[in-house]
């Protein structure tokens, strides 16, 4: 009985767990550049003492236990936002952030702004690397699909490069590790950035104007939210109903 309790409690973990991962996915369908997150459960088998009731009986506890969450990178699709600032990468890589601590952070979020210097920044006001400042009163801004930015100032027809954008890729950019902010760090799994211009030795190119929508399956989420809570439901009614059971046999002792 107390083997059955143990169960139904650590799949009601797994279970809250799952809940939680299909919630953060779904607050995030809107989220430039969120990459949809899936969570893997195993299931181990822990040997036990005789149970005291049945002398030659062993009674293995079987627990379904939190594995690991994998964040899917597939693309999302390109939204046209008209923002000049704006970039979306069409194929692989991500865009490099400097963090207020001084390590580089990766993105495919590429809805960015310039800042009171005139830097590219994200949406949190961490500075696009390699950094590229904005004139002021700058009339237009051009990035090109090879990340060539230029832009035309007050007083010239001519535009005048002021920096180059450069991506970074990942052997295994599943072994990323999400950091918050949309921000990945590089680890050990992930292998180290290889940095390239948009373009050339296997990265992506740049589309200005657009940015890469989330790549959350709505329905998809909605049909897994769904089951889980039926399934959560479910785990609670046997939990109870186990409770019941061990509260009459301790009143029957």
């Amino acid at each position: 009985m107390e083997n059955a309790q143990l169960i139904s409690l650590s799949r009601q973990i797994a279970l809250q767990r799952q809940m939680d991962v299909v919630a953060n996915n779904m607050a995030n369908i809107n989220t430039a550049g969120y990459k949809n997150v899936d969570i893997l459960f195993e299931e181990y088998i822990m040997p036990t003492a005789r149970h005291k009731d049945f002398k030659t009986l062993d009674q293995p506890l079987s627990f379904t236990q939190d594995w690991a969450t994998i964040d899917d990178f597939a693309s999302g699709s390109i939204e046209l936002t008209g923002n000049e600032l704006d970039m979306a990468i069409q194929g692989d890589g991500f865009f490099q952030i400097l963090q207020p601590d001084g390590t580089l952070a990766y993105t495919r979020d590429g809805a960015f702004q310039s800042d009171i210097n005139g830097q590219l920044v994200t949406s949190s006001g961490f500075v696009l690397q390699p950094a590229i400042t904005i004139p002021p009163n700058t009339r237009s801004i051009t990035i090109g699909r090879d990340g060539t930015v230029s832009v035309v100032v007050p007083g010239s027809e001519a535009p005048v490069q002021v920096g180059n954008m450069q991506l970074a890729s990942f052997i295994n950019p599943a072994g990323l590790q999400k950091v918050g902010e949309n921000l990945y760090l590089q680890t050990a799994s992930s292998g180290v950035a290889n940095q390239n211009a948009p373009g050339t030795n296997g990265m992506g190119i740049l589309n200005q104007g657009f940015v890469e929508t989330s790549n959350v399956n709505v329905v998809e989420e909605l049909v897994n939210m769904i089951e889980t809570q039926r399934a959560y439901e479910v785990n609670s009614k046997m939990i109870s109903a186990t409770d019941d059971m061990l509260q009459f046999v301790n009143q029957q002792i």
